[in-house]
Formats: structure tokens, sequence, C-alpha cells
């Protein structure tokens, strides 16, 4: 059973449509200790980094001991934030921590008519091999809202560019982020999540 996490900034209903339509068994949990017990877990997220510090001591431990179990974990935008050490959005509210480095803002460039925060399709770079990208090609496209991203670094499968070239996604073992939101990316979409659940089996 895939773990779904609710602290009240995840795009919740339309993360369960895709999942229940790639036959994905999941539940919301209601405390910590659910997450230890959870075969993979996801972390989505909407809005404003400090809406993570809900996931306080107790989640984050659960989260962490289920991924050094060997349980898939997901962060979906905010949630492939909360990944890495910090934002700039936030100061004062760690990140999770497993991915090295800070989000920051991107640059907005009037003169090339970029506006932050960045809002629409951008294609998909590919920089390596990684599970969550199989079958894919560089240049598939996927839908991206958001004014913070995350740094290019070695865990970095994927990079896109507005403003700012950065981290689309990133993999490292059984830890995955996608800074788009693949729940409203189309067939692409769909075929990110579909290889992350055939990491879950």
């Amino acid at each position: 059973m895939i773990a779904l996490v609710d602290y009240g900034a995840g795009n919740l209903t339309s993360v369960k449509k895709a999942l229940t339509s790639l036959g994905a068994r999941f539940s919301v949990p209601a405390s910590p200790d659910e997450c230890r017990r959870a075969a993979a877990v996801i972390v989505p997220g909407v809005g404003h980094f400090a809406a993570t510090a809900r996931l306080d001591a107790p989640w984050r431990e659960a989260i962490s001991e289920a991924t050094r179990s060997g349980a898939p974990l997901f962060g979906i935008c905010v949630g492939m934030q909360w990944l890495f050490e910090g934002s700039e959005e936030a100061p004062d509210v760690a990140g999770l921590g497993v991915m090295a480095g800070r989000i920051a803002r991107l640059d907005g460039n009037a003169a090339a008519r970029l506006k932050v925060p960045h809002v629409g399709w951008n294609a998909l770079t590919l920089t390596g091999t990684a599970r969550l990208l199989a079958g894919l090609a560089s240049g598939s496209q996927v839908y991206f809202t958001h004014s913070y991203a995350a740094p290019v670094t070695p865990d970095c499968a994927a990079s896109t560019t507005h403003a700012n070239t950065f981290a689309a996604v990133v993999e490292r073992d059984n830890i995955f982020g996608v800074q788009f939101h693949p729940e409203k990316s189309g067939d692409v979409g769909l075929h990110i999540l579909r290889n992350f659940l055939d990491v879950c089996r």
C-alpha cells in the first residue's frame, strides 16, 4: 500500500485520480506510524514551502524510517523541494535533507518575457539514465507551476530552463522527485507515475 501524505498543501484530488486510473493501491495516512508500514510514500505539494513545517518530527522520522527500510519515496512539486535541505522561500523551515542543496527563487527576465511564477509546459532535458524516466525521450513536455526550484546536482535526472536551468527530476536509489505535476501532465505524466509504480513493485 502506498502512503499518500496529506499535510494540507497537496493537490491530493488530482493525484488520487491519476493513481486510481493506473490501478494503484494507496491510502492517506492518519498518523506517522502508517507511513512506517507503507510499501512506498508519496509527498505531493502545492504553494508555499512553509506548509511543509506541518511535517513535524514524528512525520519526518516515520518517512525517513520507511525510506531507510527500502520503501520508495516520491516528492511532487513542493514535495520534491522538501527532499532538499531547505528553501529560500521559508528559510526557517528545514527540508528532509535527503538531497543535497537548497531551493532558490527563479530569476524573472523581463527582456525575455519570462515571468515568475513559472506556469506552463516545458521540455525535459534528460541528463542520465533514470528509472522514473524509462521510455521517455528528451523533449517530453510536462506541466509546471512554481516560483522556486532545486539546483542541478549529480542527483538530477532531467533539467529544464525557465529563467534558470534547474532540476526538474531527481533520483537517487529509492528517492525520487519531480518539480512539475505529473498528475496534470497528460500521457507523459501518467507514464512517469506508472514508472514509479513499477519501482514500487
